[in-house]
């Protein structure tokens, strides 16, 4: 199974929003020998912005610098290859059988595959989400002093990732609800030292105020982009409730504790809020619902090592050829950083990240929430093609936006801009002289 696992995230891998802005900053660290304040990489002012996720900003830099594209995509199987290795384990130490786990971790790589197959920021989380779960159900069975070990853990999550919030909430629900019960005072100096750990970044007092900043922008208030709700219109929310649905029927057969219910319904409520959290219901949810399938199959090793070298070999191939690109092609990058020379640059999140990464500035980017929120909703006016959004264009005298989109139709009647390059999917407008 995690053959195929590799197979799908090779081939189906895909950088884009969310990804190179953290190699960005990573490379400004790397410049500088220091953190910067805000986003150097921005013409928007960003002064009030806290920098938390550094090492991953590095992680991501070195990825990049060290290996290409590639790098990001070998991080991205290998976080999710150690995904399903934790799910199998933990549905393992609860009596699964392997075809009962086999199935789960389809329903998982199926329903979560825009989040397998998308290389985002959330790439470090995919692989601690199921490990902090895995610790979480083994003290459970058997409490030990090893429920302390969730405190290192939350200090390097939160260094890489916001993430980090989800795995100190359903830690907190565990405590709460299942511990306290039995070691109230041990489970009180657990949940505080949780919290505590999440502040152990660089930003160290100001780590709050970015989660804050992070939870509240202007993206996450209108339900546009990552910030989506789940919705019955998209083919993949489609997928995510379908294998959740199945996922829920076998984790309540399971007979699971109480905390594992409240724990399992809240992050269904945030997935419902934000689609991109259902990654977390499925990866709860699978052990639990791997125990209650009983499955038994035959062994029929020259099928199961047939399959293996197939989905090998994908995976090979997949890595060999590099991942996708939601972005503009190299061309209209290089010749959008000739035409700007030095000068900001308004594209949307995927291509402007894409040139900040290369070098270049960028009238504003993400993460969209370092900004005051009246950029952020000018910023997301244009993005949305509304008639308001055109105030963008104010700072910048390149501009390069998805070719039949709203905006492109507007930018081509207004005198003011003239088109300049572009390739199968963007198109670049320069401002007249």
């Amino acid at each position: 199974m995690l053959f195929l696992v590799a197979a799908v995230v090779s081939l189906a891998g895909t950088i884009g929003p969310d990804a190179r802005w953290l190699a960005a900053l990573g490379a400004a660290i790397v410049h500088t020998g220091s953190i910067p304040h805000g986003i150097p990489f921005a013409a928007t002012a960003s002064p009030a912005w806290h920098n938390v996720p550094v090492l991953s900003e590095l992680a991501f830099r070195g990825l990049e610098s060290a290996f290409g594209a590639r790098g990001l995509l070998a991080a991205q199987i290998a976080a999710s290859c150690g995904a399903a290795l934790f799910v199998a384990r933990d549905a393992r130490r609860l009596g699964a059988s392997e075809p009962a786990i086999a199935g789960v971790l389809l329903l998982v790589l199926t329903g979560g595959l825009l989040a397998f197959a998308g290389i985002k920021a959330q790439l470090f989380s995919l692989l601690l989400f199921p490990a902090l779960v895995y610790l979480l159900r083994s003290e459970e069975a058997r409490p030990s002093r090893s429920i302390w070990l969730v405190v290192p853990l939350v200090a390097l999550w939160s260094n890489l990732h916001g993430a980090a919030l989800v795995g100190v909430a359903v830690t907190l629900v565990y405590l709460v609800v299942h511990r306290a019960r039995r070691s109230p005072l041990e489970s009180a100096a657990v949940a505080a030292a949780c919290v505590l750990a999440l502040g152990l970044t660089p930003a160290l007092g100001g780590t709050a105020a970015y989660y804050q900043s992070a939870l509240t922008n202007e993206a996450a208030a209108r339900g546009y982009g990552l910030w989506a709700p789940l919705s019955l219109h998209s083919g993949f929310d489609v997928l995510l409730i379908a294998a959740a649905v199945l996922l829920v029927a076998g984790f309540l057969r399971s007979r699971p504790s109480a905390w594992q219910v409240a724990a399992a319904t809240a992050l269904a409520a945030i997935t419902v809020h934000a689609a991109r959290n259902g990654i977390w219901l499925l990866l709860f949810l699978a052990a639990p619902a791997a125990s209650a399938v009983p499955v038994r199959l035959g062994s029929r090793r020259w099928l199961t090592y047939s399959f293996t070298v197939f989905f090998a070999a994908c995976a090979v191939w997949g890595l060999d050829r590099g991942p996708f690109d939601a972005g503009a092609s190299s061309g209209v990058v290089r010749d959008a950083l000739r035409i700007a020379d030095g000068r900001p640059i308004l594209a949307d999140p995927a291509v402007a990240e894409q040139i900040a990464d290369a070098g270049g500035r960028v009238w504003i980017s993400n993460p969209i929430d370092a900004f005051p929120h009246s950029a952020q909703r000018r910023y997301l006016d244009w993005l949305q093609g509304r008639q308001s959004g055109m105030r963008a264009l104010a700072g910048s005298r390149v501009v390069i936006v998805k070719r039949n989109s709203p905006n492109e139709l507007r930018l081509r009647r207004d005198q003011a801009f003239a088109a300049a390059a572009g390739d199968a999917r963007n198109r670049v407008f320069v401002r007249r002289r």
